[in-house]
């Protein structure tokens, strides 16, 4: 059986990790919805059931995707999706984020139509809206519960502020950000914090830091020149990559060490900072599912964690985490 983290101060246990969708349908090379599907059904039948999506994802096309998938199994299903991030069809450079209520109200519709679902397990606001407040995005939302559309609530990116703002309107049970060993915003802005005060599980998402952390890349040149990360996130640009190369070296010796590969030590990593953190690392292929969610069971001393945080202090990744135009919707 799959370890479980309980979602939220009293919610649903779900599979210790979740499954990030989004690569199946956009951003990274080599997309196969044949092989996408067989993983679908791989991480469900090995007691993954923690499925990540958004409606941005595609955009459309992978909310269709994981539909099709679940369809026969909707019982063994923790469907997660998002709205709010806007997107043009036809130039994927321009976005807007919306959370006005009606947007809210469509957005939900919509999902549920393309996951052939009629709930929604959790609902997140994918960036926060800063022209609308937040308590009457929420409270939207929380018409959706009412309803019987949307069972749990959730935040992406929001700052502590927004979360205590939110939390006075309806219970919040997930706030999904960034986080892993080059990304330890969550600790520094004290999103995490917040999210302890008010039992609120912290969704993980990028916990392989978009795959760096694997070990997988030497040099730019190793991503295809399709891959998003190679032409926009400026953490894998030239002028960065050889520093953050040598931050995954001290990954690299600790799995090596202990005979594990080094995707597992930085999941782990991420599951040794508490009960109330489920990651959610992406792949599209069975057997890096089965990597990751033998991370589950991979323990790390005192002594290993102590030597993981000298090596990764959460200033030391070289470059943003986003281009500087969109980091102005995080921690919002």
């Amino acid at each position: 059986m799959i370890k479980t983290r309980t979602l939220g101060r009293n919610g649903s246990a779900i599979s210790a990790i979740g499954l990030g969708c989004m690569g199946m349908s956009e951003f990274y090379s080599n997309r196969d919805d044949t092989e996408s599907i067989a993983t679908l059904h791989h991480a469900l039948d090995r007691g993954i059931n923690f499925l990540d999506t958004s409606d941005i994802y595609g955009p459309y096309t992978n909310e269709l995707l994981i539909g099709k998938a679940i369809a026969a199994r909707r019982k063994d299903v923790f469907i997660a999706t998002k709205f709010g991030i806007m997107r043009d069809p036809a130039n994927a450079a321009i976005r807007g984020v919306n959370g006005s209520p009606d947007y809210v109200r469509a957005s939900c519709d919509a999902s549920l139509k393309r996951l052939g679902i009629e709930q929604i397990d959790l609902y997140y606001q994918h960036r926060v809206d800063k022209t609308v407040p937040i308590e009457d995005t929420v409270g939207a939302m929380a018409e959706l519960v009412k309803a019987g559309k949307v069972r749990y609530l959730g935040l992406s990116e929001a700052s502590a502020a927004t979360i205590a703002r939110a939390c006075k309107v309806h219970p919040i049970a997930a706030l999904q950000s960034e986080y892993s060993l080059w990304t330890r915003d969550p600790e520094a802005t004290g999103t995490l914090a917040a999210c302890r005060e008010h039992g609120v599980s912290l969704v993980a998402y990028s916990p392989l830091g978009r795959g760096f952390l694997t070990g997988a890349f030497s040099k730019p040149e190793d991503l295809p020149v399709d891959d998003y990360r190679r032409n926009f996130s400026p953490r894998f640009a030239e002028e960065n990559f050889a520093r953050n190369l040598a931050l995954v070296d001290a990954v690299k010796e600790i799995a090596q060490a202990k005979g594990v590969t080094t995707s597992q030590v930085a999941l782990a990593w991420v599951l040794a900072q508490g009960e109330d953190i489920i990651p959610i690392p992406g792949t599209k292929r069975r057997a890096y599912l089965d990597q990751n969610i033998a991370a589950i069971d991979v323990v790390l001393s005192p002594a290993e964690l102590a030597d993981l945080d000298k090596a990764f202090p959460p200033d030391a990744a070289a470059g943003l985490r986003y281009p500087e135009a969109f980091l102005g919707s995080v921690n919002a």
